[in-house]
């Protein structure tokens, strides 16, 4: 089993590498934002990304429904403090095969890999077993959409990017687009939120789960 670590920090990405090398797992690779992990697993190839859910730059749930689209071959377990079920539905939603809470034991977290590795999705035990069906069913497709399915999905960046503070030069310069372009995402997601402040958008998207905040 090859696995890609992608945390923003890293204490807890040694933590993992330690825990998973100790028990003959190899760890190809470690990224520590959204970004960073879609380029490393399209470089190496691992068979899971184990993916944090809050990222600066590129959260966990955009960089998963990137990593369907672009390294397809490659399952995506979700790591996270958050047991909210929107949020774990929205990982699942994005193409997430996994999802598990970072207070799990270390046995739970070496079953969930096999797991996902067997093409079989898994759920933290300690979430409520009525949220895999409800998994299951966004793994299909069939979930009704969420709030942020209407944005596009460079608006979902640059709305992060926002809520995170940067300004519309850093945005333009990490997303290498001109900042009239920038501009012209900030009033589209005003107008499609049908907020009128920068605070509404940030509320917006830590709501979403788009940001720690």
């Amino acid at each position: 089993m090859k696995v890609l670590l992608a945390d923003d920090h890293g204490l807890i990405r040694e933590g993992l590498r330690a825990l998973l090398e100790k028990n003959g797992v190899e760890v190809v690779g470690e990224a520590a934002d959204g970004h960073e992990a879609i380029a490393q697993a399209k470089l190496l190839r691992p068979d899971v990304v184990v993916i944090d859910f809050a990222m600066p730059g590129l959260n966990g749930i955009d960089a998963a429904r990137r990593l369907r689209v672009e390294a397809p071959q490659v399952k995506v377990l979700a790591l996270s403090m958050n047991s909210d079920a929107r949020y774990v539905m929205a990982m699942f939603e994005a193409g997430a095969v996994g999802y598990l809470l970072k207070n799990a034991a270390s046995a739970e977290l070496l079953g969930a890999l096999t797991t996902v590795l067997r093409g079989e999705t898994y759920l933290s035990a300690a979430l409520p077993g009525t949220l895999l069906t409800q998994a299951l069913a966004a793994r299909r497709g069939s979930t009704p959409p969420g709030g942020t399915k209407l944005l596009s999905g460079r608006e979902r960046e640059v709305l992060q990017l926002i809520a995170e503070g940067k300004t519309s030069k850093e945005i333009a310069i990490k997303l290498n687009i001109a900042v009239p372009t920038v501009d012209s995402h900030r009033r589209q997601l005003m107008a499609k939120l049908e907020v009128r402040t920068i605070a509404e958008l940030t509320k917006y998207a830590i709501r979403e789960g788009l940001t720690a905040g």
